[in-house]
């Protein structure tokens, strides 16, 4: 894993929030669906860990957003918590499968990836927590991707042309749409993989020195 991306370990994160600037806004669910290798290279989706977020204090809550999402902050049978609490406990799974695929520190992978790095890394600060796993501005934007792979950048059209179910009942919730963002991503980079685009051949400089040598 290590290898395959430069040091990082891909972790894909998808939040609801009660609108779209995380500086005043109410991150409101945080998801986190680890991605595992197996020997042959191939990626999978692995343990997906998720939390419902008490808003902050004086948090704002666009009511646009919750008709979106259908999210009722008070409800009390969310079971959510604070801030601090919902990091640190999506944020230490991270740090153990970092450590155990000997990577240096997490990539977020997310669907419109900038949007859910804005607020984890807003919340984090909010909550002083130093042990952030993520990287502080690289991410991996499966919208992106999605675009290239399939030409659609929509996560449910994105889905559907990869072969992945997808219930427009059930999305709009960070668990959810992590693991559909997380199923997207493994498909993308096994099929590059497949494609034989990775591992990458060898310069034509090392081949013939490999020659030259034997």
């Amino acid at each position: 894993m290590a290898r395959r991306f430069r040091g990082f370990l891909p972790v894909v994160v998808d939040v609801e929030t009660g609108g779209f600037n995380p500086r005043t806004d109410a991150l409101l669910e945080v998801a986190a669906v680890l991605v595992t290798m197996d020997e042959e290279g191939w990626l999978h989706r692995g343990e997906t860990i998720a939390r419902h977020v008490h808003p902050f204090e004086g948090a704002n809550l666009e009511q646009s957003a919750l008709d979106f999402t259908g999210i009722d902050p008070w409800a009390e049978d969310r079971g959510a918590v604070h801030e601090k609490e919902a990091l640190r406990e999506v944020f230490l799974p991270i740090r153990k499968a970092v450590k155990a695929y000997g990577c240096k520190r997490a990539v977020l992978v997310g669907h419109n990836a900038t949007f859910d790095h804005n607020f984890v890394f807003a919340a984090a600060e909010r909550a002083d927590i130093k042990r952030n796993p993520f990287h502080p501005f690289s991410t991996f934007d499966t919208a992106t991707l999605a675009g290239l792979a399939y030409g659609h950048t929509v996560l449910a059209e994105a889905c559907k042309r990869a072969g992945i179910e997808f219930s427009n009942r059930e999305a709009h919730s960070a668990a959810y749409d992590a693991e559909k963002t997380a199923d997207l991503f493994c498909g993308i980079v096994n099929r590059w993989k497949a494609l034989g685009g990775f591992p990458l051949p060898e310069p034509a400089s090392q081949q013939a020195n490999g020659t030259a040598n034997a």
